[in-house]
């Protein structure tokens, strides 16, 4: 009855979370649309640009792009925007609503040698402009394909322009590099019935590259109004710009000295899309990839899980309850009668060592698992806030301030996890177990963040946060976070020290050799990692895509499953491996536990190393140092958070089954 009523639950909770982002229409809590008149101003902003292969931002205007009257001005962000690398700033671009423009002039610059070369360097690394209409990303419109349709890319940005290799006589490689000089702006427009104005539902950019020239050979120095005002020979094709029309031009190439002239078309559609669904689009890639494949994902880790139900089912408990009658039967027997029985053995041998106290670093073990509990609570709720849209792409940053401040506010959760512990191992120095609690994982984090910050600022990239914010961080994890870890430890101490069912004798037993290599406590720990793994990698794919290329991850009604099945897949994995080691007599379990369900992080670490050729790095030392450094911390989380969660399963289970049978 009970089993029929979880897995009721279970389904119920999979078709909740599974429908929080199948729905029609992407709703933003917290925005709302904004109406234009016909002829109203739409500023559009830049954001830093991006490269897959470097993982450097850059400032849009540290390269000889066109800038406003007055200079470019630093549109209002939130703290969660500077943390991940966004920096918007105005643009020259003047767009009216409802307006099509065709060929406009925005400048003409000539670089510099010093400019020429970072030009040339960026293109050639591959990054991309995000630019900003009314809080919508810049969509990429690709030239036409074999079949003669265009195809749009809505992640990512667009590239700054496109390099092409080409053989010299020594058989030497040079590469031609063009800049992207002509943009088409595509807007996309949406009236409702009720609005009296219009609304902007998609922002789609077509780069191309055209080597402008004026007619009658005029010469321009950049400066003067009147070159505003005079025709453009490459700009002669139509109403508006097209792929076609720029191929019969020559590319504009990115060399210093050589004037670029930009332009730009701005090109108005109307759209039966609405306001609360533009986004929709973006966070699907139009349905690049089918929610099947997410729902694949799911039913393997469920086939996961349900594997290893059955094997606890029929070889843990039918053994257990086994080894309990055979228990309860030598204790019926006389003296006399036990003697003639053959040797006792099995886990009820250890039922004096079994609740021992880890023989080493004991305060280190009570600091890791309320580390672990720390970020349990704190991915649950952050993902849930995904599931259910309170952080979202449209709020850039959302999701890293939301991690941030619910894992300080978690901090209680540690403190008191790890006071509980502590206690319980009789440890003296409770005063140096909370700090480390407030300081080991976080300082880690922290001191990391910190170097690479100093380095981003050494390269001059727009990923470097600005120190008011690196101090508004440290005021958060001293001011708040430390007092709530302290806090949460206060209590901890104040409750009683968890009891266990048996007596520790004074002397522990010593422990024998293990028969196989399969009882082996490190191999097992190494190859318990492999199941739990199973169920998380395809997944862990999405993940790391959207992470590491910029791409737009909005399922987490499918990682909240996701989650919670590789959580049980760890537990159950532990139990099982805990019941064989204390069959064997092994009563050191606890670093076991932890260490057996903490594995699946060498297979993550070691996945992300496979999966960091797909970046096809540049040869930048820092490149190599921002992921590595970074996957390594969430490896070493995820490795917190289920080694948590196999000691607690583990205590359970072992207090459990000591718990039913009689010991002297």
């Amino acid at each position: 009855m009970r089993g029929t009523f979880t897995v009721a639950a279970f389904l119920t909770t999979v078709t909740f979370c599974s429908q929080v982002h199948v729905t029609n229409a992407f709703y933003v809590p917290g925005v709302h649309a904004t109406q234009f008149e016909e002829g109203e101003e739409i500023p559009l902003k830049v954001n830093a640009m991006k490269s897959i292969h470097t993982q450097i931002p850059r400032d849009y205007y540290k390269l000889p792009f066109c800038q406003p009257e007055g200079g470019p001005k630093m549109a209002s962000e939130s703290f969660g925007e500077f943390l991940t690398g966004n920096k918007i700033q105005s643009s020259p671009f003047h767009i009216n609503m409802m307006k099509d423009q065709y060929c406009q002039i925005l400048c003409q610059i000539t670089p510099t040698v010093k400019e020429g070369t970072a030009l040339r360097k960026h293109i050639i690394y591959d990054y991309h402009n995000n630019w900003i209409v009314d809080n919508l990303p810049s969509a990429h419109l690709r030239a036409k394909n074999n079949e003669g349709s265009s195809q749009h890319h809505y992640a990512g940005g667009f590239p700054i322009g496109f390099h092409v290799p080409v053989k010299n006589v020594g058989d030497k490689v040079k590469e031609d590099v063009y800049v992207n000089n002509h943009i088409n702006i595509i807007l996309d427009y949406h009236k409702h019935k009720e609005d009296k104005g219009w609304r902007v539902v998609g922002f789609s950019v077509e780069p191309m590259s055209i080597q402008h020239e004026f007619e009658a050979g005029y010469k321009w120095d950049g400066e003067s109004k009147v070159g505003f005002q005079k025709p453009l020979k490459t700009c002669d094709g139509g109403p508006h710009m097209t792929s076609d029309y720029a191929n019969d031009f020559a590319p504009q190439a990115a060399e210093q000295g050589n004037a670029i002239i930009y332009t730009y078309d701005v090109i108005w559609q109307q759209s039966d899309i609405s306001w609360s669904s533009r986004w929709d689009i973006y966070l699907t890639e139009d349905n690049l990839v089918p929610n099947q494949v997410h729902w694949y994902s799911i039913t393997n880790s469920l086939l996961v899980v349900i594997f290893l139900s059955l094997l606890i089912v029929s070889i843990i408990i039918r053994n257990i309850r086994r080894d309990i009658a055979g228990y309860e039967a030598m204790e019926a027997l006389t003296d006399e009668e036990k003697d003639e029985e053959l040797e006792e053995s099995g886990w009820k041998l250890i039922h004096a060592d079994v609740f021992r106290a880890p023989s080493s670093c004991p305060m280190l073990f009570a600091v890791m698992v309320g580390t672990g509990s720390q970020l349990i609570t704190t991915s649950v709720f952050s993902i849930f806030l995904g599931a259910i849209g309170f952080v979202n792409p449209a709020r850039r940053g959302s999701f890293m301030t939301a991690l941030l401040i619910i894992y300080m506010l978690s901090g209680s959760f540690a403190g008191y996890v790890s006071s509980r512990f502590y206690k319980t191992f009789q440890g003296r120095t409770w005063q140096l177990c909370t700090l480390l609690t407030a300081t080991l994982f976080p300082g880690l984090c922290f001191g990391l963040f910190l170097t690479f910050n100093i380095v981003l600022a050494f390269f001059r990239s727009s990923g470097s946060v600005p120190f008011i914010d690196v101090l508004i961080i440290m005021a958060m994890w001293c001011c708040v976070a430390t007092p709530l870890v302290f806090m949460g430890a206060f209590l901890g101490y104040k409750k009683a020290a968890i009891t266990f069912p048996t007596r520790t004798s004074s002397i522990a037993r010593e422990i024998p050799a293990p028969q196989n290599m399969f009882l082996n406590q490190y191999a097992v720990m190494i190859l318990a990692g492999i199941i739990p793994f199973a169920a998380l990698f395809v997944e862990l794919f999405f993940i790391l895509t959207s992470l590491w290329m910029d791409q737009y991850y909005y399922v987490f009604g499918f990682t909240l499953i996701v989650f919670f099945l590789f959580l049980l897949t760890c537990a159950e994995t532990t139990l099982l491996l805990v019941y064989y080691q204390l069959c064997s007599e092994n009563h050191r379990w606890w670093w076991f536990s932890f260490l057996s369900s903490a594995s699946p992080a060498l297979y993550m670490f070691s996945y992300s190393i496979m999966w960091f050729s797909q970046l096809h790095a540049s040869k930048i030392f820092m490149t190599y140092l921002i992921y590595f450094g970074y996957m390594f911390l969430i490896c070493a989380a995820s490795a917190m958070m289920t080694g948590t969660v196999g000691v607690l399963t583990s205590l359970w289970f072992v207090k459990r089954i000591f718990s039913s049978i009689k010991v002297d």
